[in-house]
């Protein structure tokens, strides 16, 4: 019999509290190739505007940002379910990004708007300056009418298909300590109020869910605007009898999503 493969995810992020009316948020985000060590496994940095809870059955989600791999559940992913109405001939959803983020070298980056518009009630995503589309209102329940959190981070998926931690990359593979330059981050990081204006962001909370293997640091607000590094190298130390499946992704993608748990 083989072994059973489980699947664990890691964040480093931030976010609002749960307390709050939302309509959307905008930030930069600076482009990396991560690694991922084995496929099923995923490396990822995105937005999440969320309304509703897990536990109730009434959780909502829509999602954007670039990641190394995709996953399924209820709701649509990219363009491969029907939802998303795109309205950009410009945008490649689901399509490579290039060119990345070097380490010590120079910093690309994208910058994501997702906002509620108040008339329809659709919410709209826009990636740089070009207006990608929307989701109807009518997807969704508890995101009807605004949203209660939004996160913004790293996410990992890790198979523990050799009995330990995966060596799979969050952002740049780096700690945030090694800051501008060499961490990934999340920059001028703004949210959307019921007037479709831009305000600074409330009182942000930091989580990490291993620090040993990513992390995040202190939110800070300077000529970043509102702005965190996150990230980390995942397992750092070699194993003997173990080899390694590391392999650089061949692309990175846009990615956007909606999740509808019923």
């Amino acid at each position: 019999m083989g072994r059973r493969v489980f699947h664990i995810m890691y964040y480093a992020e931030v976010a609002t509290d749960s307390q709050q009316k939302l309509y959307g948020t905008i930030a930069t985000i600076n482009v990396w190739e991560p690694v991922v060590e084995n496929s099923g496994e995923l490396s990822l940095a995105q937005v999440w505007i969320t309304s509703g809870d897990y536990e109730t059955k009434d959780l909502n989600t829509i999602e954007v940002g670039w990641q190394s791999d995709g996953y399924n559940t209820t709701g649509g992913y990219n363009l491969h379910d029907p939802g998303f109405v795109q309205t950009s001939s410009e945008v490649v959803l689901g399509g490579a990004i290039s060119p990345v983020s070097s380490i010590g070298g120079r910093q690309f980056e994208m910058t994501i708007l997702v906002w509620k518009d108040p008339r329809s009630g659709n919410w709209w995503l826009r990636v740089g300056t070009d207006l990608a589309g929307y989701w109807p209102r009518e997807l969704f329940t508890t995101l009807g009418d605004h949203a209660r959190k939004i996160d913004w981070g790293g996410e990992i998926i890790d198979s523990e298909r050799f009995g330990r931690h995966t060596k799979t990359q969050m952002g740049s593979g780096r700690f945030p300590q090694e800051g501008f330059g060499n961490a990934s981050y999340f920059r001028n990081i703004q949210v959307v109020d019921h007037t479709c204006s831009f305000q600074p962001t409330p009182e942000l909370f930091t989580h990490a869910t291993n620090t040993a293997y990513y992390d995040v640091k202190n939110v800070h607000r300077d000529e970043l605007g509102t702005h965190f590094f996150y990230g980390g190298p995942g397992f750092g130390h070699t194993q003997s009898g173990v080899v390694s499946l590391s392999l650089s992704q061949f692309f990175l993608c846009l990615c956007f999503s909606f999740f509808i748990i019923i």
